[in-house]
């Protein structure tokens, strides 16, 4: 039963809801599941009554009744492929690809999770979730939406939890969920560099070389390290917390959401072909090398690229400098500073004046768009 399970079910589902369903669904004793495990019939009714006692929380309760209405079904004819337009894909194709879905929304909603204040909340009977940080004085900024059945599987899986389910369940994000996130962002980035390395190879920049992981030895010694995305949050929203003089939030909604916005666009442009781009002719600090948009090959996310220079361009140096460290490169405000040769507490400030000119910078741009027509 083991092994038919893994092509019948998602490869998301934890072992302990498989057995579950296993055997609330088809009727398998636990003995007979014990058996085909190799484990003791102990260890399969400690699952069961673990995933039994988790069918109060509404996210797990309503993935556990999807799996079963999807896939324990009375069978009927299936077919050994299913069509796609004029493309023929087969069941273990499909599967794969939600498995990648699934793992790309995951990463995507774990991240907004882990920022400071940020909550998962679940209407009752509706098929979208939303993510939510608080924003200070009572308020809260919408920060990402996602299908309720991503959602489910979060919960099956032990990655956010509910301490009090009721009309409007608010989950965050758990342990567990923390451990998946740092191995779905090694994931992504090994791809990325995959991609880099095989598609791109004659494509190095000194930002390919700082996203890349050294794999040892005397020649990666003098490599740059790598820059991790931050599983904790980003800088603007921990600056965001702080507050000046008058009491006030030292940066307002408005400005992080235009820092969030280049983060976005920069994210973007690093999707596809073209995922060793070099941003370091904004960095004035340290004297880089020229740079070319024409001179790598593949378009790649070529409007996120577009929207990025342009802001960048806007800024102007020093501005650019510290709004692609802090925004894009996610580095905290010290090491900013330290590498670009400031004063301590100096950061903070240029960082705000930054922000305050890529808010302009967008709101041209939407006054802009408007007129057009």
């Amino acid at each position: 039963m083991e092994n038919n399970m893994a092509f019948t079910i998602p490869a998301w589902v934890p072992e302990g809801a498989q057995r579950y369903l296993a055997h609330t669904e088809t009727g398998q004793s636990i003995r007979d599941i014990a058996r085909s495990a190799g484990c003791h019939a102990s260890t399969i009714l400690r699952q069961i009554r673990r995933i039994e006692m988790r069918r109060d929380d509404p996210l797990v309760d309503a993935a556990l009744q999807s799996l079963a209405q999807t896939h324990f079904a009375e069978p009927e004819a299936k077919p050994d492929v299913m069509t796609t337009g004029l493309s023929a894909v087969t069941p273990e194709e499909a599967a794969a690809a939600r498995d990648e879905r699934f793992n790309r929304e995951a990463l995507r909603i774990l991240r907004r999770l882990c920022e400071t204040g940020s909550v998962l909340a679940v209407a009752e009977e509706m098929d979208k979730a939303v993510v939510v940080r608080d924003s200070g004085d009572g308020g809260a900024t919408r920060t990402a939406v996602v299908d309720c059945e991503i959602a489910q599987a979060l919960a099956l899986k032990d990655w956010i939890a509910c301490d009090n389910p009721g009309r409007i369940s608010r989950y965050r994000i758990s342990t567990s969920g923390r451990t998946a996130l740092s191995r779905l962002v090694a994931e992504a980035e090994n791809k990325a560099r995959a991609r880099s390395e095989f598609g791109m190879a004659e494509a190095q920049s000194p930002f390919h070389a700082q996203m890349a992981q050294g794999q040892g030895g005397e020649a990666n010694t003098n490599r740059p390290k790598r820059m991790r995305y931050s599983v904790a949050e980003s800088p603007l929203i921990a600056l965001a917390r702080r507050r000046d003089r008058d009491g006030k939030p030292f940066l307002d909604e408005a400005l992080v959401r235009a820092g969030e916005r280049l983060r976005e666009d920069f994210e973007l442009a690093q999707i596809g072909p073209q995922v060793a781009q070099n941003w370091d002719h904004f960095l004035t600090a340290g004297g880089r090398g020229s740079f070319g948009s024409e001179a790598h090959g593949g378009r790649g996310s070529s409007d996120a690229r577009g929207r990025v220079e342009h802001a960048l361009s806007d800024l102007g140096p020093g501005l650019s400098d510290v709004a692609l460290r802090c925004c894009c490169y996610l580095e905290g405000l010290e090491l900013a500073e330290k590498r670009m040769g400031w004063s301590a507490r100096s950061g903070k400030i240029v960082l705000r004046i930054a922000l305050q000119r890529l808010k302009r910078h967008y709101d041209m741009q939407a006054e802009r768009n408007r007129m057009i027509g």
